[in-house]
């Protein structure tokens, strides 16, 4: 049996979400990776409260976005092991800055990451039609590392004085 053009351009459509919604995972697991890392690097209880909590928010962003991925008919198995792209590799960035033991380098290369993470949601929000079903989420998600960007930056000011 034929395909209708309508059905082969929601399939289209659906491969396309399932990719952008499994790049998000990645770079969001990247994140969590990433603040697990520096909770366990850093010496300053406050951060460490802090890298958990956002770690903690990255979990419940990974498993909204799979949720989504399976309603579009993908599967979002294994995508911790996936291969880095060059936007998630800021966060390998982290375990440098955790090698020196110092949370001014540690948060300088947190921000980094969080402003990858930005720009990769970004990049998925500018294809509206695609990801209308799911747009608040990705929306809400993206104003969450904003905040947690800003209060990444917050403490990274107070330690440079």
């Amino acid at each position: 049996m034929k395909k209708t053009k309508t059905e082969g351009s929601k399939m289209e459509t659906n491969k396309k979400v399932i990719e952008d919604l499994k790049g998000l995972v990645n770079i969001v697991n990247d994140g969590k990776e990433g603040y697990l890392s520096a909770s366990d690097t850093t010496d300053s209880l406050e951060l460490r409260d802090l890298f958990l909590r956002l770690a903690s928010q990255r979990v419940g962003y990974v498993n909204e976005l799979k949720n989504h991925i399976t309603l579009h008919g993908g599967t979002s198995e294994n995508e911790e092991g996936g291969i880095l792209g060059a936007l998630h590799r800021t966060w390998i960035d982290i375990k440098e800055a955790l090698s020196s033991k110092e949370d001014e380098a540690i948060l300088g290369a947190i921000e980094t990451g969080e402003k990858a993470a930005i720009e990769k949601y970004d990049k998925v929000l500018e294809d509206y039609a695609t990801h209308a079903d799911h747009i608040a989420l990705l929306q809400a998600q993206r104003t969450g590392i904003l905040e947690a960007l800003k209060e990444i930056e917050t403490y990274h000011l107070h330690l440079e004085r």
